[in-house]
């Protein structure tokens, strides 16, 4: 039986001033955590779903994910900072400490919020919505957990972020 262990988020959010779209995952993946960085996990659909948004190539370097995300004015980050988690099962979340978002708000002109996911945006709703003021509108998860959604229908349903 696995047990649960405390994770520290070990990444900085990706943003400059000119981000206008934040997306909020849950909390970095075992894979992602492996690969520090977002979205590690080689089933996760998040890059293939923005850069087919933006008809650009799949970015493969950290560096090429930073460079995708920036050149079209998007943050990214996380809901939570620490807690603590069974693998990477979302629904086994506990004891959560949020990541300061207003870090990001403050420093950048985020005229949207995004949770990826319904644990995102839950997690957002109960954490972070108070304190920052704003709204995150819920899209379907890039996660392979998420087997409901295939590739297609995650890239139609996530073509609001491209309604600036």
């Amino acid at each position: 039986m696995k047990e649960y262990v405390h994770i520290k988020h070990g990444f900085l959010p990706v943003f400059d001033k000119n981000s206008q779209i934040l997306i909020l995952g849950t909390l970095p993946s075992v894979k992602s955590r492996e690969n520090n960085f977002y979205y590690g996990h080689p089933q996760n659909r998040f890059w293939r779903v923005i850069s087919n948004l933006y008809n650009e190539e799949l970015p493969i370097t950290t560096a090429d994910k930073t460079d995708l995300l920036l050149k079209h004015q998007i943050a990214l980050w996380d809901v939570i900072s620490e807690c603590d988690i069974i693998g990477s099962s979302d629904s086994s979340i506990k004891n959560v400490v949020p990541t300061d978002i207003n870090r990001v708000l403050k420093n950048s002109r985020i005229k949207r919020i995004y949770a990826n996911g319904g644990t995102a945006k839950r997690l957002f709703d109960k954490f972070q919505k108070q304190n920052c003021g704003r709204d995150a509108i819920q899209l379907p998860s890039t996660s392979p957990a998420n087997a409901a959604c295939n590739l297609e229908s995650l890239i139609e349903s996530w073509k609001i972020i491209l309604d600036k």
